[in-house]
């Protein structure tokens, strides 16, 4: 091949990889493997999961290699986040199985740069958009083998998880493993869902029916956390649009004010947590998870500061794990509860670091979504809320897609409020720039 042959290749790989249509095909593929996951892993296996990943990151690298002139490096990756990854990082070196914790390491800093890659090439509606399409699909593939598993041939679908109980009104899994899961996808589709009815995105009639699939297989579902998960985020929203209804010279007051009333809330909720739990029939399910969070405050308590090595998901194989779960006779794969998994794998140093990633992402994104026009900026502090309840009772958010909303909603909420802002440093980000502040 001449030079000027591999110029003009290296011309059109470029335009291709720089295209907008390139940036769009990219970013649905990269949410389909990780809302499809365990569908892709259940037909495939783990490998090919794995590739499909690693393929995505190289792509995700040329991308960025090509519109790095579009990209400040300051402003590509939020601190916290930083700080997160290189704390994990640095307990790969006392962990009890260095190797294993070092690969489940790059799994979290892959997916992570997955989601700052969609951060940088797509804007918040774009954004939206994509991950509606991506739900929409997910969540009718998952209604169609319940059917077809709980009606049709009356019989489950092993391999997948599925129970085939959809005859009997649940508890149903989708192609997402567990109920659970499924409640938790619903509950972000339909906070995206609503977000695109707004913002007259989609058609009405696509609107109605994702909203209904979304509505119909988390209450099908039957998982005791859609209910408060959909208490919260509709409070959160409902607080959202109070904010954004007063004069702008009014608004300080009623954040703050906002802010008292969810701490007091949320005291009131912690002191009544077990009578809430009697009324949502949850009392056998929190008596194992209070059991498992017992033994884990023992290991806690022998490793406080730094934990016991990032691992992510649990292996049987590796300390602490097969030891609670050879104690409680059970086999979990994470704490069911991201604080605690956090705690027990990064300690109390790394457990607030993801908290701070968390909260200073929703600080910024409330703030934003509060000055700013268009209705589209409400999805980043809604999913940051959903994600922040959803870690009192589940894991999702330190691996998989709930750990890529996570790191995509910081990125976003930094793009707008970031102290990089202040330095005059500010530079294209390869999205479409966002509205101006109300």
């Amino acid at each position: 091949m001449t030079t000027d042959a591999r110029s003009a290749g290296a011309r059109a790989l470029s335009r291709l990889l720089g295209s907008a249509d390139f940036a769009r095909a990219l970013t649905l593929a990269i949410l389909a493997t990780l809302v499809g996951s365990h569908l892709i892993e259940a037909v495939s296996g783990t490998v090919t999961l794995r590739t499909i990943i690693v393929g995505l990151c190289v792509l995700s690298a040329g991308v960025l290699v090509v519109r790095r002139e579009e990209i400040s490096l300051l402003r590509l990756v939020p601190t916290t986040l930083l700080m997160v990854l290189a704390w994990a990082f640095a307990s790969v070196f006392w962990s009890t199985d260095p190797a294993s914790s070092f690969w489940r390491w790059v799994a979290m800093a892959g997916v992570a740069f997955l989601a700052v890659t969609i951060g940088h090439v797509r804007d918040t509606l774009q954004t939206v958009r994509a991950l509606g399409d991506v739900l929409r699909v997910a969540l009718t593939l998952s209604l169609v083998l319940e059917i077809l598993s709980g009606i049709i041939f009356d019989r489950g679908i092993r391999f997948l998880g599925i129970q085939g109980n959809i005859a009997s009104l649940g508890p149903v899994q989708g192609i997402f493993g567990t109920r659970n899961m499924l409640g938790f996808i619903a509950v972000i589709a339909l906070i995206t869902f609503a977000v695109e009815m707004r913002a007259r995105s989609v058609r009405p009639g696509l609107s109605v029916y994702s909203l209904s699939l979304a509505t119909g297989l988390g209450l099908l579902s039957a998982s005791p956390t859609v209910l408060i998960l959909a208490v919260a985020v509709g409070s959160a929203t409902a607080a959202l649009w109070l904010v954004r209804s007063v004069p702008p010279q009014r608004r300080p007051t009623v954040q703050w004010t906002l802010a008292g009333v969810v701490a007091a809330a949320s005291i009131t909720l912690y002191l009544l947590r077990t009578r809430i739990i009697d009324l949502l029939g949850a009392t056998d399910d929190l008596a194992m998870r209070n059991q498992l969070w017992s033994l884990t405050r023992f290991y806690v308590g022998r490793r406080p500061v730094q934990g016991w090595g990032w691992f992510g998901a649990w292996d049987v194989d590796e300390q602490p794990f097969a030891a609670l779960n050879q104690l409680l006779g059970e086999h979990h794969t994470t704490a069911l509860n991201a604080y605690v998994d956090a705690l027990l794998q990064l300690g109390w140093a790394g457990l607030l670091l993801i908290c701070a990633l968390g909260a200073v992402a929703l600080v910024r994104s409330w703030v934003d979504a509060s000055q700013r026009r268009s209705v589209v900026y409400a999805w980043t502090p809604l999913t940051l809320v959903a994600l922040a309840v959803t870690s009192v009772f589940e894991s999702f958010t330190l691996y998989g897609v709930g750990w890529m909303l996570l790191v995509l909603c910081a990125v976003r909420a930094g793009q707008s409020r970031g102290w990089r802002e202040r330095l005059g440093t500010a530079a294209p980000t390869g999205t479409i720039p966002t509205l101006p502040a109300g």
